[in-house]
């Protein structure tokens, strides 16, 4: 009989679907110490430095799960988000900035195909940013948006807040009103519009995410063909428009991947709290007691364990939910109402617990993790903004999961 111990089986194993492609997210990790260099520099600028976008851009890093025909890599939506992570392990911002502009660049790979031609044939290392929402706070209140049936397309007025990655974008996706059902109900649809064809306002002022640059998008009487233009309620069935779709990722479920690349970042930003705590917090002194270093006491000890647990759980809750969206490609399949429903549930429960974990590093490191020149407190303040989407709303979330559960039709989130 073998004495040797049997190896553990991995999380991945588990799931039964592919991991992570590590060379990919090795990449990501070789950037952190750029990446934290132009940190404090972003923020003051409220826009991710150049040279952080352009070492990105080099990397592949903005085109992850683009299909290979358009030259990205075309990995799986678990590559995804643990490659956006480690962005954001080094820097909250940058990481949200890759992850919404990683996956807006892949919503066009669901428009038509001489929409993708418009892009991707055009200028390879094409960048796209996304506003989904009708609008929010930094548009003013007397904008309206307007549009108008013309030959071949529609011609559209209106802005559009909460453009994050918007800066660096060469085109954006906005939702646009484009018709009217038989109760007189809007139809709304995601159209691409080139970034010449946009003016940015300068509106993000923020305590959070200052880095993101997520001005407001102002179109002016813009043109906007037909093949440019996709339904909403489309995408969210899985109906897409593309034609040539060889490859997985032409296959995955629009509605839970816009969800889940959303909490990779705060699992990137709790781990970054984890990693300082672990290189400064520890060493120091708890005052008022008798330890001279802070790993030295039980209760610190403890809340460090609990921290870092709480990450593990959202990075399995993420995982498994890029476990159900691969395999679904993968098989050629739309996601059943149950597993887009949990897909809600662990994106706002995976954003909760880095949130949980951040605070408890907080407490570890007591009141200098407040100081303007501890990274810590930028961690922080980009954590509680960003979990703060709508899509990550933990509560939101479980009452969409709990619906489904119950078997009751009556929708919190119509897509």
């Amino acid at each position: 009989m073998s004495s040797a111990v049997q190896e553990a089986p991995t999380m991945d194993a588990f799931f039964g679907a592919p991991g992570p492609d590590p060379e990919i997210v090795a990449k990501a990790r070789a950037l952190q110490p750029l990446i934290r260099e132009f940190a404090a520099q972003g923020e003051a600028d409220r826009r991710v430095a150049d040279e952080v976008i352009t070492a990105m851009k080099d990397a592949g890093l903005l085109h992850i799960s683009i299909p290979r025909r358009w030259g990205g890599y075309g990995a799986n939506f678990r590559t995804f988000i643990d490659t956006v992570a480690e962005v954001a392990r080094a820097d909250g911002a940058t990481g949200w900035v890759s992850a919404l502009l990683n996956s807006s660049t892949w919503f066009v790979t669901l428009f038509s195909d001489q929409a993708q031609e418009d892009v991707f044939g055009a200028n390879p290392r094409a960048c796209v940013s996304a506003v989904l929402s009708p609008g929010g706070p930094f548009v003013q209140a007397n904008s309206t948006k307007s549009f108008e049936r013309v030959e071949g397309g529609i011609r559209v007025s209106g802005q559009w807040g909460y453009g994050t990655g918007s800066l660096h974008a060469d085109w954006s996706i906005v939702p646009v009103k484009t018709d009217e059902d038989e109760n007189g109900l809007p139809i709304n649809s995601l159209v691409l519009i080139p970034k010449a064809d946009l003016e940015i306002q300068d509106t993000w002022y923020v305590a959070g995410m200052r880095a993101t640059g997520s001005n407001t998008l102002v179109a002016t009487d813009v043109f906007i063909p037909d093949h440019r233009i996709v339904a909403i309620g489309d995408l969210a069935g899985e109906k897409y428009a593309r034609e040539w779709a060889e490859e997985d990722n032409y296959h995955a479920s629009f509605v839970p991947v816009a969800e889940i690349i959303l909490s990779s970042a705060q699992i990137g930003m709790a781990r970054g709290a984890i990693d300082l705590t672990l290189a400064n917090g520890a060493e120091k002194s708890v005052t008022y007691t008798v330890f001279k270093h802070a790993k030295e006491s039980v209760v610190h000890q403890i809340e460090l364990a609990k921290a870092q647990s709480e990450v593990d759980q959202a990075h399995f809750l993420a995982a498994r939910t890029c476990a159900a969206i691969d395999s679904a490609a993968r098989d050629r399949r739309p996601m059943t109402l149950q597993e887009r429903a949990r897909a809600r549930m662990d994106n706002g429960q995976a954003a909760a617990l880095s949130r949980k974990a951040i605070n408890r590093c907080l407490s570890i490191n007591g009141a200098f993790s407040f100081a303007e020149i501890n990274p810590l407190q930028r961690f922080w303040r980009n954590s509680e903004t960003a979990s703060r989407h709508a899509l990550v709303h933990p509560e939101l979330g479980a009452e969409v999961y709990g619906k489904v559960l119950f078997g009751i039709e009556d929708p919190v989130q119509p897509f």
